[in-house]
């Protein structure tokens, strides 16, 4: 007998699944795709021996996430933090770096030196109270009512149109625009700008990390915890129905690590009418299209700034970016695109042949765009390193629709599950004190559809386990520590 059954094995359903292991119960993983990782995959893409991010490269909350600190991930990977979190290109000659050192990069900017500071420093200060506020649901009382008080007023400063009030200059705002256009939406706009903030704190906090070995080895230290604690994976399994689960296992509780749409088509008539109906007006937003570059050498930028930053923006004005997220919205292609680009490579020379580089990037595009976007992200590569079409050894391309395809999770081509928007940081997928349990007996959603919402963390599915484990088997969250790991391997040594 199975206690728990967790469907899709993305870092939410691995940390469900580590959780409900660690707490002494029979755990089975069913993932569709041959391969275990959702959005943390690392792939041959272009060719051998070049190992590309499939979905996610670089990872901000991998040191600053509760789940991953309480599983002490830093001690299972290696996660390289480098002193350049990202750069962002205004034009071919200007650049915007964000060191770590927020008064070094600060020092750069000119007449926006102090409001760069005046923006920033006092979510650094209180970087743990802003985590705590913005990666759980909202609708709770924060541990630092200080530090939500300062996220919640610049948040609201840089979402609306009085947004460049406090700078003078082109490359700071432009800056703290190109970190919120991770969150794909319009700029400016409240949800966009809570993202950049978040993130450009822990750029100059905490770092953005990169994995050696790719964005994989998250996924595969999840699921060596899990084989550890007796739990069980399978591939090539999709599961359609609730009824494919029971009758194979009868489990007591199961964790669906699915959008809000998968959710609905998996649980069915499980689920009550109204709810099913709330699960139908959750919204999905636009898409991205993604390029992977195998090169003969590094990107030749004209800036040399950029060469040294794993993480590149090049997103050129605010207004510019602005006007590009304004096209998506409308349904049309952008003429100018923002594109984001990681070269892992600079840092990790496993990722690709000596003396060669990998180069990660995707842009903007309307919800099921079919549009290969390898020609206007190249154009837009051009713009700020010209000779660029001459390092290019070998290229892939996924369209928004082959990513909805790849993940059905990625609904329209979404990596959200779902769009970041102002209220539906609020209703993730409903409205809910514990929006994570649904309806239907023992049923729990763990994908990003639910809070905190996107990106590699593992939250969702820790907050998913941790209201199945109290609600449906009465145990406390278990220790995640590798602490816990050692004695019980020195426990079976023993003998004991």
């Amino acid at each position: 007998m199975t206690d728990a059954v967790v469907v899709g094995t993305g870092p939410n359903g691995l940390a469900a699944a580590v959780t409900m292991a660690r707490a002494g119960l029979k755990v089975r993983v069913f993932e569709g795709a041959a391969t275990i990782g959702g959005g943390t995959r690392t792939s041959e893409l272009t060719l051998p021996g070049f190992h590309h991010d499939v979905c996610s490269a670089v990872h901000p909350m991998a040191l600053t996430s509760p789940f991953f600190q309480a599983f002490e991930l830093e001690k299972r990977i290696t996660l390289i933090v480098p002193a350049i979190s990202y750069a962002h290109g205004v034009d071919a000659g200007t650049a915007g770096i964000a060191y770590r050192s927020l008064e070094h990069t600060a020092s750069r900017l000119g007449r926006d030196d102090k409001a760069y500071r005046r923006l920033l420093r006092p979510l650094i200060r209180r970087i743990d109270g802003v985590i705590d506020f913005t990666q759980h649901q909202l609708l709770r009382i924060p541990r630092d009512p200080l530090a939500a008080i300062l996220y919640g007023a610049r948040t609201l400063e840089q979402g609306g149109a009085w947004w460049n009030l406090r700078f003078t200059e082109q490359t700071a705002p432009a800056m703290v625009s190109g970190v919120s256009a991770h969150s794909i939406g319009a700029l400016p706009g409240f949800a966009t700008s809570g993202t950049g903030l978040l993130l450009s704190a822990l750029a100059h906090s905490r770092g953005w990390p990169v994995p050696v070995g790719g964005s994989q080895a998250i996924a595969q230290a999840m699921a060596d915890d899990l084989l550890n604690h007796g739990g069980e994976i399978i591939v090539n399994s999709p599961i359609t129905s609730l009824a494919q689960v029971r009758d194979h296992c009868g489990p007591k509780a199961i964790l669906l690590d699915l959008s809000a749409a998968g959710l609905a088509e998996v649980a069915g008539t499980a689920l009550p009418t109204h709810y099913l109906r709330r699960l139908a007006s959750f919204r999905y937003g636009n898409a991205v299209s993604k390029v992977d570059f195998a090169l003969s050498g590094p990107v030749p930028w004209a800036n040399p700034d950029l060469a040294a930053a794993p993480t590149v923006h090049l997103g050129g004005t605010r207004t510019t970016m602005s006007r590009g997220e304004a096209e998506v919205a409308a349904g049309r292609h952008p003429r100018q695109p923002f594109v984001l680009a990681s070269q892992p490579s600079i840092l990790d020379s496993s990722r690709a042949p000596s003396g060669n580089q990998v180069l990660w990037t995707y842009t903007h595009v309307p919800a099921g765009s079919t549009v290969d976007m390898t020609e206007a992200i190249t154009s837009r590569i051009e713009d700020f390193a010209p000779g660029f079409r001459d390092v290019i050894l070998a290229t892939h391309s996924i369209t928004a629709q082959q990513y909805s395809q790849y993940n059905p999770n990625y609904v329209g081509g979404d990596f959200s599950a779902g769009a970041v928007s102002a209220v539906q940081l609020l209703k993730r997928p409903v409205v809910s004190s514990n929006p994570w349990r649904t309806p239907a007996h023992n049923i729990y959603l763990c994908s990003s559809s639910t809070p905190p919402g996107p990106a590699v963390h593992g939250l969702c599915g820790w907050y998913a386990a941790q209201s199945a484990l109290k609600e449906v088997f009465g145990l406390e969250p278990p220790d995640l520590s590798l602490g816990d790991a050692r004695r019980r391997g020195a426990a079976s040594a023993s003998g004991l």
